[in-house]
């Protein structure tokens, strides 16, 4: 059964990164700490598959996560070979990202969001292990990567950067297993609303002690950040509405969050090139970042051009998911056809919350310019 609630979380995480690679406000990373929420939802879901299908669960992720991103190597790669990005065997990290892949310096601006298919590919490889230990010992199991991250932080382990990554979205992933599991529901107020805010002022603390280059931004504060965003996560999974009835009054909302979650991926890989595409014109037309109707017009015309490639090649994520390709999801064919269909296989992280995925029943009682755009 779907459930629209994880929906409308990944919808506006998609729209608040989206909206920050535009503005550069750091103000929403604090606000919505998007790419944490979001593997946290794909972890949760993660949890599902390996649930109902173990270890081939990870092969069907893998199934749902690449084909996008073959089909934007296909259009970059050949553009940043020919304007002098040397060949390579790395170049065949392109197809299987277990490490950044090679780019030009044009292109590691524009494809810098690959970093979050390359955590998720990692995450997705360590899940079955991961699930394994979690239901043996799960409070120790969610512990390990935020401990993992303080030693780090603190300079007592000098690890290399991928460990860094995992020591902070890999708990927020392991986060989305609690909530899966129900474990996060089952917590009493008592507990919970103490962690968070503990885990809230712990996180600010380390903030503002920390500043990075532009200032309060939870991309340049790793520990900061996932502090911060354990405490969102706990928040709102933990304490999940029941259900989102308001969402079915409004066709269009309910269309909207439709799409972003069948098309997530793929809003998502393309945005940042029209980003960086876009950003001279700031000096060519007069937007500026201090003009609300300049950066409106930014925010809109960013939306408007990935709209435009969504209808192109967002149907690549329906023939991953093995789902009849739509031009615009939710129409009245795909409700008709996901009602006969009830034993879906449930979404990856980067997509919709489609078929039986077990979600426990709620308790009754940088300012993106050339040299300064953040992948997150």
């Amino acid at each position: 059964m779907r459930n629209r609630y994880l929906d409308v979380l990944r919808a506006l995480a998609i729209v608040r990164v989206v909206v920050y690679h535009v503005t550069g406000w750091a103000t929403l990373t604090l606000v919505f700490p998007a790419m944490s929420v979001m593997f946290a939802l794909a972890g949760s879901l993660m949890a599902a598959s390996l649930t109902r299908a173990g270890p081939a669960a990870v092969g069907r992720r893998l199934r749902r996560l690449l084909p996008s991103l073959w089909v934007l190597a296909v259009v970059f790669v050949p553009a940043m070979l020919f304007s002098g990005m040397s060949v390579s065997p790395r170049v065949l990290l392109w197809l299987f990202p277990i490490a950044d892949p090679p780019s030009n310096n044009w292109g590691a601006l524009a494809l810098s969001i690959i970093w979050y298919l390359r955590d998720y590919l990692w995450f997705v490889l360590a899940s079955p292990v991961a699930f394994w230990l979690f239901r043996r010992a799960p409070l120790l199991t969610l512990l390990a990567p935020y401990l993992l991250l303080v030693s780090i932080e603190v300079g007592i382990y000098p690890a290399p950067p991928v460990l860094r990554e995992f020591g902070l979205y890999f708990g927020a992933w392991l986060l989305g297993f609690a909530h899966h599991s129900g474990m996060l529901r089952r917590l009493s107020g008592r507990l919970l609303y103490p962690a968070a805010l503990a885990l809230a002022v712990g996180g600010g603390a380390w903030i503002v002690g920390h500043p990075g280059p532009r200032g309060y931004d939870l991309n340049d504060n790793p520990l900061g950040n996932a502090l911060w965003s354990a405490a969102f996560i706990l928040i709102v999974l933990g304490r999940a509405p029941a259900g989102v009835a308001w969402l079915s009054r409004s066709r269009l909302a309910d269309r909207a969050v439709t799409v972003l979650n069948r098309r997530a991926l793929t809003v998502y890989l393309w945005h940042m090139p029209f980003v960086v595409a876009l950003t001279p014109l700031v000096d060519v037309v007069g937007w500026s970042h201090q003009d609300p109707v300049g950066l409106a017009s930014r925010v809109l015309l960013v939306f408007a051009l990935v709209g435009l490639v969504t209808l192109a090649v967002g149907w690549v994520e329906d023939v991953a998911a093995r789902r009849r390709p739509e031009l615009i999801p939710g129409g009245p064919a795909q409700s008709a056809d996901a009602a006969v269909r009830p034993g879906a296989e449930a979404a990856d992280g980067a997509g919709a919350t489609a078929g039986r995925a077990v979600v426990p029943a709620q308790r009754t009682t940088g300012e993106p310019a050339s040299v300064e755009i953040s992948a997150r």
